[in-house]
């Protein structure tokens, strides 16, 4: 059976003995009900995971003793969805879980002309990611940036693949088309832009345009935009 999974911060390169959070203690000692000479994992979610032992199991200061560490490795493949907030917090929260399941490497809530939620709860949305690297066993937590405005973001990127999806009937590439034809290409960098609730306006995608990003289609069909991000990040992520 696997052992426990736990996230915690950066760990210095001489400490071995950790005493950890209150929240992680109070689900080790009276939760898993877990006792001294147990053992369970930590990573700090810079890819580092650590085995550790328990020495004192108290239920608000669990001290551990790290006794083998190691290194899961990074994909070469750097994808940041930049992705405007809708109104639902369910629903954005909804993309962030899958899309950390997924493997995405940032995550960029996108306030463009049409975005009506302005305000994150940062500390949750967090939380939520961390959740879901512990869950799918993985030890990087996706960067999860402030929200920034849509053209200063643009301006800004400097990823060498760069995309935007949007429902103007002009023309566009299909985005797993296009994935394909690179197959046999390095592929480093990916930034895909997914528009709010009514969709980038004109001028956005006219801006992106003008800033190298190539218009894509993710389907046949119209999607909810945390469907559309969650799409885009499946395809962006299987390398």
């Amino acid at each position: 059976m696997a052992l426990p999974f736990f996230y915690i911060d950066a760990v210095s390169g001489n400490e071995n003995i950790i005493v950890l959070n209150e929240e992680n203690s109070k689900h080790i000692v009276q939760v898993l009900r877990m006792a001294e000479g147990r053992q369970l994992k930590l990573t700090d979610g810079l890819g580092n995971i650590y085995t550790a032992e328990i020495l004192g199991a108290h239920k608000k200061k669990c001290t551990v003793k790290i006794i083998q560490t190691s290194k899961q490795n990074k994909s070469s493949r750097v994808v940041c969805v930049a992705v405007s907030p809708v109104k639902n917090n369910s629903r954005f929260e909804w993309f962030l879980e899958k899309a950390t399941e997924m493997g995405v490497t940032e995550i960029v809530p996108l306030l463009c002309e049409r975005t009506e939620k302005q305000h994150l709860k940062f500390d949750r949305l967090r939380g939520i990611l961390i959740s879901a690297m512990l869950q799918s066993q993985q030890a990087w937590l996706p960067i999860l940036h402030e929200p920034i405005k849509f053209e200063k973001f643009v301006k800004q990127n400097t990823s060498n693949n760069k995309y935007i999806a949007h429902c103007e009937d002009t023309e566009k590439n299909s985005l797993k088309e296009k994935l394909a034809s690179m197959v046999n290409q390095p592929i480093n960098q990916l930034t895909i832009l997914i528009g709010p609730e009514g969709d980038f306006t004109k001028d956005e995608i006219a801006f992106a345009m003008q800033n190298n990003f190539l218009p894509i289609a993710l389907g046949k069909t119209r999607l909810r935009t945390e469907t559309a991000a969650l799409v885009a990040t499946t395809l962006l992520c299987i390398d």
